[in-house]
């Protein structure tokens, strides 16, 4: 079967082809689908259609996107601002940390913990090395109790 050459594709060619690769929330599908100069209207007709079908679902995405985080030792306020960049609404963003969150138990003082000791084999012996680790699990999105347990950890 020959594809349709790229400037010949519809923009439902084009998002299948995405989210044959990965989840992708609507914003940034139609942002992508934008860059392809297609009609604002087209884009919105064709996302509409897709999740009608059940070919996009930001819930979907959502949850994917925070399990694939936690996996990679991030917390809370980061994934959530993350999340946001990609257009996920605020309740689609709570549904989803509740629904991962329950399922796979996360402990996010025991994750902050885990992060640390894989970069760091102390707690850091001068103030100036123990502010890096606190950088470090900051940049990552704990908060301030998570990083303080991390450290009394070590």
């Amino acid at each position: 079967m020959a594809f349709a050459s790229q400037r010949d594709a519809t923009p439902r060619v084009i998002a299948i082809g995405l989210l044959a690769r990965r989840e992708y929330s609507r914003a940034e599908l139609a942002q992508r689908l934008a860059k392809k100069s297609f009609e604002p209207a087209a884009i919105d007709e064709c996302l509409d259609t897709l999740i009608e079908q059940g070919f996009q679902s930001d819930e979907r995405f959502a949850a994917s996107f925070v399990r694939s985080r936690i996996l990679r030792g991030q917390g809370v306020i980061r994934i959530k601002g993350e999340l946001r960049q990609r257009g996920v609404d605020q309740e689609t963003l709570n549904a989803a940390f509740e629904s991962v969150v329950a399922s796979e138990q996360v402990d996010w003082f025991e994750l902050a913990r885990e992060t640390l000791a894989r970069r760091f084999t102390s707690a850091g012996e001068t103030p100036k090395e123990r502010a890096k680790r606190e950088r470090f699990l900051a940049s990552r999105g704990f908060d301030f109790e998570q990083i303080r347990y991390a450290l009394s950890c070590l």
